[in-house]
């Protein structure tokens, strides 16, 4: 998959291709079907599969100050992208000077002059230039004069939730792994770098990773999860997750630590994932260490039969 930083990115002599754009973060199941669906209509055509989508997001440049939590970080998303099968990847730098494109100059400038769209494919609540102003019925108008097709993909669902990138960030933030992974169609992954902490695990018997993760990434609700620890290259391991500010030592800051079962390795300054399978319990603050320790133990076998 070849990935280009804007749209200008386009090489001379660039022929037509299927166009699809979205912010596309978890790349979900609606997102997987948008974009398997442009996939494979370039391939009946025989043209080139282009996703567009943004950094940063969006809602940040219009609004400041309102990041929604990132499901998935650049690099994850580009990988979940190809692998769907996409020809191209585009990343149009959102900036304040583009939020205020108009809709009819997005298309001409982006669709037709740069990427010579065949066909669009979006989602059914697909809204894009100045203001979201532009919709589906804009954009087919816009088609038949510039000589693109457009096609709408209906919104996934399932026992009448519709899948969103909003609906799987209030699972995440309510601590439901399991309904975000439904609405993925795997684990909700978080990723960051191994730091020191305090070291209160190892002198409990139970080391534990220190994660330090993005401002912005979607951490589940403060609880001890069962995951999969995932480091490139390697077969993942499994591990229970704290997250949350240790209330048994009066700790202030939120952390996510992982214990790694069946492990003696050295992981600091390591980046790497965990995702996310089942929520095991939420936190409690325990009046000493002997019935904290218990606790433990007993969290690390409802992880192992968690993850089987």
């Amino acid at each position: 998959m070849q990935r280009w930083r804007g749209y200008e990115a386009a090489p001379g002599g660039w022929g037509r291709s299927v166009v699809t754009i979205g912010v596309f973060d978890g790349v979900h199941k609606g997102h997987q079907a948008t974009i398997g669906h442009a996939v494979a209509r370039a391939r009946e055509l025989g043209v080139k599969s282009v996703v567009v989508t943004f950094d940063p997001h969006p809602a940040e440049v219009v609004r400041p100050g309102s990041h929604p939590a990132v499901l998935t970080e650049p690099a994850r998303k580009a990988e979940l992208i190809e692998e769907l099968g996409a020809d191209v990847l585009c990343v149009v730098p959102f900036t304040p000077e583009f939020s205020r494109l108009p809709a009819e100059a997005f298309v001409h400038d982006i669709l037709v002059e740069h990427l010579h769209a065949a066909l669009v494919v979006v989602g059914e609540n697909f809204r894009f230039g100045h203001r979201a102003a532009g919709d589906v019925a804009l954009l087919e108008r816009l088609g038949r004069t510039f000589g693109f097709g457009v096609e709408g993909a209906p919104l996934v669902a399932e026992a009448g939730t519709v899948f969103s990138s909003t609906y799987i960030r209030s699972c995440v933030d309510a601590g439901d792994v399991a309904a975000a992974a439904a609405a993925l169609g795997r684990p909700h992954r978080v990723e960051g770098v191994v730091v020191r902490g305090d070291q209160r695990g190892r002198e409990l018997g139970y080391p534990t990773a220190n994660l330090l993760t993005h401002r912005y990434a979607a951490v589940p609700a403060d609880g001890v999860y069962a995951a999969r620890l995932v480091r490139r290259g390697r077969p993942p391991l499994a591990a229970a997750v704290s997250i949350g500010t240790n209330p048994t030592f009066s700790g202030r800051e939120r952390r996510v630590e992982a214990y790694v079962l069946d492990f003696s390795g050295d992981l600091y300054g390591e980046r790497l994932a965990l995702d996310f399978v089942a929520h095991l319990r939420e936190q409690r603050t325990y009046d000493s260490i002997e019935p904290l320790v218990a606790q433990i133990a007993e969290d690390v076998e409802r992880t192992r039969r968690a993850l089987g």
